[in-house]
């Protein structure tokens, strides 16, 4: 996915694209996450969905729910939700930085290379 340690640095447009299709990735997987969220605080717990959403948001976020859950299947769901969404919280984190992370050791490595 990302050039090797011997090729040259890559070009700044080439790399805001790569940062673009990361940052897609990651609304992609926000928005299954979120939705997963929401189908499931709806069934579970019987939430409007606005309510489903403003949940799913929160714990996603990692805040934590707005409403308490009241059905044994509701606070199943909301626990598994929750280590789901510290899951996907690490999935994105790397997903984004990858790139910028990848670009810094690149340039210091060449940098290094070119003082030998």
């Amino acid at each position: 996915m990302f050039e090797h340690r011997a090729s040259p640095l890559l070009p700044r447009t080439a790399f805001y694209r790569r940062l673009a299709r990361s940052f897609l990735l990651v609304l992609i997987l926000v928005v299954i996450a979120l939705g997963i969220g929401m189908i499931g605080y709806h069934y579970s717990e019987a939430l409007p969905w606005i309510d489903s959403f403003a949940n799913a948001a929160m714990i996603l976020s990692g805040m934590g729910p707005l409403d308490p859950l009241r059905t044994t299947a509701g606070k199943l769901f909301g626990g598994f939700y929750a280590l789901f969404s510290g899951l996907a919280f690490i999935t994105v984190s790397g997903i984004l930085t990858a790139p910028i992370v990848h670009r810094l050791f690149h340039k210091f490595h060449l940098e290094q290379e070119g003082r030998k």
